[in-house]
């Protein structure tokens, strides 16, 4: 018999892990309604087209890619299948899985862009794919919640994601760190290192930074083609792990004097920074790093990454300023920033910091279990009240032994449980048991709901 397997990558998770989830879920949506955004899902599934060129050289070759249907191979030749699979792809190919919510909420932005108030503000909560490596934290399908704004350059924007990082985390009971960098700052760094245009370049390698280091960064970037004398002139980059947040901004704007999109990013900073004091976080755990790169391509202005303190697992939540990312879909011009929050990530975190709250997301309340069919006909109607008065609650379906039906509930970890024999049901005062405590009470079917909906 073959053996039962799940794609690697994937996971399948039980109703106590789920629990758990919608918890980490329910907490980011309420965040996401305060802020005024407004829910959106988009297909599983895009034309290949939308996806590729959107996420750097990398990024397109962790795309999933979806064979056409049908009998598809039937008209490739032998030239066809060696011309290497970037020519083929396209001949087998035409749609790929969602690697993220950014692009397809662009693609939509653009499909409806006469139908939307300007600033548009959308939040988003479904799985993407991506044919990546799987290891710690690092999986092939994965849950984003993503909340954008476009429609508007404004700074507020930026300072209003520091706030729902702010109130995520806190909520959450998360410690955390908030990294923050801007793009114009790197575009002015590889104008002042004497590489103007190849921000992409370099962003892509030192992204890699806090895993791989400075040496492999270097010769990662002397492979794309930087000379040593280049390199030197990087190398004030490294050097800032040991400086304030204030002496960071201050070394950059001499360093970076010369440029004026550098000294245009690094006043956005400052601006952002300021707006958040404005509003009254005093505590932003904000961290500026120069070396931020979010490899991502279409970020052109600040970029946001949140690294979880007391455990060794990659971000947990990014994003950034994108100003044209509609431009490849026929509608340039459109600024947007967003955020999004990695649950699976976030879960891990939680989880290896024993941070869920005890009946976090507990299923039901309480157990019904009748002794016989007379019993029954008490049960059924007490379970509709219950489930009138909004308690999560159920009957044991079967005529069982009472140990079988109290271990299904211990089982469960259902904190009530209604016993109701032949005595119960001919003074109608329900058994009621605590399972937590063992405490065992005679009520009433009214003071039975009273105590589960008190």
């Amino acid at each position: 018999m073959q053996k039962t397997t799940l794609p690697k990558g994937t996971r399948d998770f039980g109703p106590e892990q789920m629990r758990n989830r919608l918890y980490i879920f329910d907490t980011i949506r309420q965040t996401f309604k305060r802020f005024g955004f407004q829910p959106l899902e988009t297909p599983s599934m895009e034309n290949l087209s939308t996806l590729t060129g959107k996420y750097g050289d990398e990024g397109d070759q962790l795309l999933y890619k979806i064979l056409n249907s049908g009998d598809y191979a039937a008209s490739l030749t032998e030239l066809d299948l060696a011309a290497g699979s970037k020519k083929l792809t396209p001949k087998i190919a035409e749609k790929g899985l969602r690697y993220d919510l950014t692009v397809p909420f662009a693609r939509y932005v653009v499909m409806n862009r006469n139908a939307l108030p300007m600033p548009f503000k959308r939040y988003q909560m479904q799985p993407v794919w991506r044919a990546d490596r799987p290891q710690k934290g690092r999986y092939r399908e994965f849950y984003q919640c993503d909340a954008d704004v476009v429609g508007t350059d404004s700074l507020l924007c930026e300072a209003e994601i520091v706030l729902m990082i702010h109130d995520v985390f806190s909520n959450l009971g998360i410690d955390y760190t908030l990294k923050v960098n801007n793009r114009k700052i790197l575009a002015g760094i590889a104008e002042v290192i004497g590489v103007p245009g190849q921000e992409a370049t370099l962003s892509v390698a030192i992204d890699k930074l806090d895993k791989i280091g400075r040496d492999k960064v270097e010769d990662e970037l002397r492979a794309r083609g930087f000379s040593d004398e280049t390199l030197t002139r990087l190398s004030p980059l490294f050097d800032f792990g040991a400086l304030t947040l204030e002496q960071v901004l201050k070394t950059l704007t001499t360093w970076l004097d010369a440029s004026a999109t550098a000294r245009a990013g690094i006043a956005e900073l400052q601006a952002m920074i300021q707006l958040v004091n404005e509003y009254g976080l005093s505590d932003t755990r904000l961290d500026f790093d120069p070396t931020l790169a979010r490899g991502l391509s279409y970020y052109t202005g600040a970029i946001f990454e949140v690294k979880a303190r007391g455990v060794s697992i990659g971000s947990i939540s990014g994003g950034g300023r994108y100003d044209n990312l509609t431009g490849t879909f026929g509608m340039p011009g459109l600024s947007g920033v967003g955020i999004s929050f990695g649950v699976d990530r976030i879960y891990d975190v939680m989880d290896e910091l024993k941070l869920f709250p005890a009946g976090a997301g507990q299923g039901s309340q309480v157990l019904l279990i009748p002794f016989d069919l007379a019993a029954r006909s008490v049960a059924l109607p007490l379970l509709s009240q219950l489930r009138a008065a909004g308690v999560a609650a159920e009957v044991y379906p079967d005529l069982a032994k009472v140990k079988k039906m109290l271990d299904y509930a211990n089982a469960k970890a259902i904190p009530y449980v209604v016993l109701i024999g032949s005595e119960e049901v001919q003074t109608g005062r329900l058994s009621v048991k605590n399972m937590q405590t063992g405490e065992q009470t005679n009520m009433t079917a009214d003071a039975v709901v009273a105590l589960l909906t008190a």
